[in-house]
């Protein structure tokens, strides 16, 4: 789906979930009630990636409680279910696809943001399977639009092959800092996407000062339609011109200063 014509792009940032014993102290006020948090954190970052969606289905009940919880202009990333991705051929998932979008999602309304497909880091590009994948995506659900992004960890998919069947589509590859997995800045789609996994529990802000200062830049870049000058694309063909939504996620290492982290990056890229 093309960017709207005129339509500034927006740098969201956050963290993976909302539920997190060691962040009540750290990021959550000593006191504050669990059932508070998650008003708590879409007040202080801008967007969450869901994880509970890969592992268990959610009431309709849930996603509407989490949109009228969230403020305006907050959007929620889900991580699709892993028996949608985590499957010896691709091409016949549909069911369990056709599943995890009907489950109520939809009731985010335009607090839905992307649907992450991960797969597993054993899983090599078998070209004519993940096509056909892709094409099992829909645009839409329930009148929602749907934007997709997909986080491949084999370096097999270091290819250009894999990089136009996603831009074809309109899908992103998530830019993801993850040890062994192949590192694609290419923009495939309307958004860029990125998890960053390399912070620490012992720096404050999650990412030391002059790293949170180049993913700005790069995030900046990205939000302009650019890929960053330092980051080599798989692909020899540029980009579509225009702005992206940019979606910044802490995750993993260094959880405990995450949501420091989205909030130090967030300062960064102020755009009011």
């Amino acid at each position: 789906m093309a960017q709207a014509a005129g339509k500034a792009a927006v740098i969201r940032s956050g963290m993976g979930g909302f539920t997190f014993e060691p962040w009540r102290g750290a990021f959550y006020p000593a006191g504050l009630r669990q059932a508070d948090e998650l008003a708590y954190a879409t007040r202080h970052v801008t967007s969450i990636e869901i994880n509970g969606t890969y592992y268990s289905s959610q009431k309709p009940e849930t996603f509407a409680k989490w949109a009228a919880t969230a403020p305006e202009g907050f959007v929620f990333a889900l991580k699709a279910s892993r028996f949608c991705t985590n499957r010896k051929v691709l091409a016949q998932g549909a069911d369990s696809i056709g599943k995890f979008l009907g489950q109520g999602l939809v009731e985010l309304g335009d607090k839905l943001g992307p649907i992450l497909w991960q797969f597993m880091a054993t899983k090599a590009f078998d070209p004519v399977d993940f096509e056909a994948f892709l094409d099992l995506l829909p645009a839409s659900q329930d009148g929602v639009a749907l934007r997709h992004c997909v986080e491949v960890r084999h370096a097999s998919f270091f290819d250009p092959a894999f990089i136009a069947m996603c831009r074809a589509r309109g899908v992103a590859i998530s830019l993801s800092q993850n040890e062994g997995a192949p590192f694609i800045p290419d923009l495939t789609a309307d958004f860029a996407y990125a998890r960053l996994m390399a912070g620490s529990d012992e720096i404050e802000t999650c990412y030391p000062a002059a790293d949170l200062d180049l993913w700005a830049r790069r995030f900046g870049d990205y939000a302009q339609g650019q890929v960053p000058a330092d980051l080599t694309p798989v692909s020899s063909q540029p980009p579509s011109a225009g702005p992206r939504d940019v979606f910044a996620y802490f995750i993993r290492e260094g959880k405990v200063r995450a949501p420091a982290g989205a909030m130090a990056l967030l300062q960064r890229v102020r755009q009011d």
